[in-house]
This record gives C-alpha cells, structure tokens and sequence, in this order.
C-alpha cells in the first residue's frame, strides 16, 4: 500500500447525500477479486448511459476533474452494503482522499485499509471545501495527514481528527498484510518454539 503524507490535488465536488456502496461500484462489477481496473466502473451508473456513453454533466467526467485526486462529498458516504470493491474503485480512479460530513462505519474503515484517507468534518467546513472544489483544476485542495490539516485554496485551514492507528498505517503504508509482515521475526521465533516444544503438532 502506498504511503499517505501529504496530498495537493484537485477536489471534485459531489454534494449528493446517501451515496451507497453500490453506486460507487455497481453490483455487475463485484465478481472479481483484484483490486485494479475497478476505477473504469467507478459510479458507473452515473457517468455513462445504456449505451456505454459518457454522461457529459457527471462531475468525473467534466475535463477539469478527470485528474480528481480528492472527492468532497454529501452526508452519509459509502452507506449501503460493505463490499471492499468500493474503496478499490475509487483508489483506482486515482482518489486517495473523500471528504464529507460523515461516512458508513465498514466504508470508512475499509478506506485506511486500501490507502484512502476519509476524512469527517463539519457540515459549514464541507461546504467551504465543496463551494472551493466547484472552481475547478485551478483550485487545489491541500491534505496534511501529519497535522491533520486541509487547506483550501483560499487558504482556509480546518484540522480534522483521525484515530492514532489509523493514521500511522497510512502514514506508513500499512494494510492488513503490511502489519503482520512486522511481526515476521517474532511469528518466526515462536512457531520455531512451538515446534520444539510440540513436535508432533
């Protein structure tokens, strides 16, 4: 998993409430098992028709928010069923931060393991954000994970809260896998022991 320090990127703003899971990633999408090329599906049923087609006025696919890298969202995001494949698709997009007033627990938690930062603030801050993101690629949203800042491109700052944990496995790259891999000395010396001790085990 990749680190998460600090990110200046471009916000798409998506002042919808309620997005569920499944309109992140349609239900078609979920028979895979790998977490890239998910991105190309990413709300799907809002950014194309029946045809295929690119739906014009869906924010994604708007030229100055292709290059996303921060969604500033509505109340309630990722609410609806838990599939991980949500979170893979908008990593794979290419966000690494959402922004919103709150976030579905299992969504939220599914997001530090797959490199995403959410980050939960107060609905008149969100809307500074989302009012900022509506400018366009010329307005750059900036995240500090280390302070636990974000910083407009006004130059407002908010601080925001992230659990201690949390923060230090994105901060260093650390998914599920990446923190048992820690561990592999002291794994190694007590199954080393076991055997000794527990031979016919």
């Amino acid at each position: 998993m990749e680190k998460f320090t600090t990110l200046s990127g471009i916000a798409a703003p998506l002042p919808l409430v309620n997005i569920d899971t499944d309109m992140i990633i349609p239900k078609q999408f979920l028979k895979t098992i790998k977490r890239s090329g998910l991105g190309a599906n990413l709300f799907d049923e809002m950014r194309f028709d029946r045809d295929g087609t690119e739906i014009a006025d869906f924010v994604l696919n708007k030229p100055q928010y292709r290059d996303a890298q921060i969604l500033v969202a509505g109340d309630n995001f990722g609410c609806g069923s838990s599939r991980e494949h949500a979170p893979w698709a908008i990593a794979d997009f290419g966000i690494t931060c959402v922004i919103s007033t709150s976030f579905a627990d299992i969504f939220y938690n599914n997001c530090f393991k797959n490199g995403i930062l959410p980050i939960a603030l107060p609905q008149e801050q969100v809307d500074v954000l989302m009012k900022d993101a509506e400018k366009g690629s010329n307005a750059r949203i900036e995240v500090d994970l280390e302070a636990q800042t974000i910083t407009s491109s006004d130059g407002d700052v908010f601080t925001f809260e992230v659990d201690a944990f949390k923060k230090h496995c994105l901060l260093n790259g650390l998914d599920d896998i990446g923190l048992s891999l820690e561990k592999v000395a002291a794994i190694d010396s007590f199954e080393a022991k076991a055997a000794a001790e527990r031979p016919w085990v």
